[in-house]
């Protein structure tokens, strides 16, 4: 499996998805992922003005843009904030 099923959460639209992430990709890659997918869910809403950070939602640690997903503690069922 490739892939982890996470639960996102977008505090500057009020709103959280499950989405699926890829585990060969760096963060910074993820993130840009992340922010093209939430901009179309949000029916182009969501624009933010830099690029966002990654939070894991419980320990409120930020995710080193550098490390690849899967050198991460990031598994499925993990809860991320994206701000």
């Amino acid at each position: 499996m490739n892939e982890v099923l996470v639960k996102l959460y977008v505090p500057m639209v009020d709103e959280q998805y499950d989405i699926w992430i890829p585990l060969d990709k760096k963060i910074h890659t993820i993130i840009k992922l992340l922010v093209k997918s939430v901009n179309e869910f949000t029916k182009g809403y969501y624009i933010p003005s830099k690029m966002p950070y990654l939070y894991d939602k419980i320990t409120a640690k930020a995710f080193d843009i550098n490390l690849k997903l899967i050198e991460t503690e990031i598994r499925n069922g993990t809860e991320l904030i994206m701000i």
